[in-house]
């Protein structure tokens, strides 16, 4: 364990299956370690095979290659998932991609592959959600971000992305309550290898930092911690959220220097 896994969820975990897409990544692999300490029976899933043995060796939990935005594999992932475990309490999807270009720089391939990471990613785990767990219950929880709840520059692409994936969690918690609740994170600028490039130079990190009111980065132990809070049967009076963890930035104004 790395030491920054905090209160792990509640007893309702242990003995329970739960499916982590992008599980390999930064935020993803702190969420598994979350629910593995918590005694759940964790499969992480992504595209690359050697980060997700890595983690899942780790950790003592399951691993499946997956391409998150194929229907036909997600459907197949979450029929491994159940023929693993029984069933499952929660399913997260953490794929996705950042990229940051104006509209008049984005190419029709860019735009594709930045709504096909993150929008077709999330529709295709809620609908095979939707087809195997309506019977047992539990919880889904998207990767939704605060460039889709406020209007960031050079954001377009991945901003119509992210607010396609608030908008998906608000019908989906429609048409699935009450067995199933779907809620969504939306994180600021976290420190995860993903967003290394954003802040590469001390230039842009400062810059990112001025944005935040909270006066720093996130780090992807306090977005992991609301992925988990999110897929905690404790929390079941809970969906059709976007929870901000942004450190103010979509609803906090910063201080002005003076």
């Amino acid at each position: 364990m790395d030491g920054q896994s905090g209160s792990a969820g509640s007893p309702a975990f242990a003995g329970q299956g739960v499916l982590i897409i992008g599980g390999a990544g930064g935020i993803g692999a702190n969420v598994a370690e979350r629910l593995v300490a918590a005694g759940a029976r964790v499969m992480i899933a992504g595209r690359d095979e050697a980060r997700l043995a890595a983690v899942s060796s780790r950790l003592g939990c399951e691993h499946a290659v997956c391409d998150a935005t194929s229907f036909e594999q997600v459907d197949a992932l979450f029929d491994q998932a159940i023929a693993k475990f029984g069933s499952l309490i929660g399913a997260a999807n953490l794929a996705g991609s950042i990229m940051l270009k104006a509209a008049h720089q984005t190419s029709a391939a860019d735009f594709r592959s930045v709504i096909d990471q993150n929008l077709t990613s999330a529709f295709a785990i809620v609908r095979s959600a939707g087809r195997v767990m309506r019977s047992s219950g539990g919880a889904v929880v998207l990767m939704s971000s605060t460039a889709g709840e406020v209007g960031l520059p050079n954001h377009e692409a991945i901003a119509a992305a992210k607010a396609g994936v608030s908008g998906l969690v608000r019908a989906a918690a429609a048409t699935y309550a009450p067995a199933i609740r779907v809620n969504a994170v939306a994180p600021g600028l976290t420190r995860t290898p993903m967003a290394k490039p954003l802040v590469s130079s001390e230039v842009a990190e400062k810059a990112s930092i001025a944005m935040h009111p909270l006066g720093r980065l996130g780090e992807a132990a306090e977005v992991a911690a609301a992925v988990v809070f999110l897929l905690d049967p404790a929390n079941s009076w809970i969906t059709g959220q976007t929870l901000a963890v942004d450190g103010g930035l979509s609803r906090v104004r910063p201080r002005m220097k003076m």
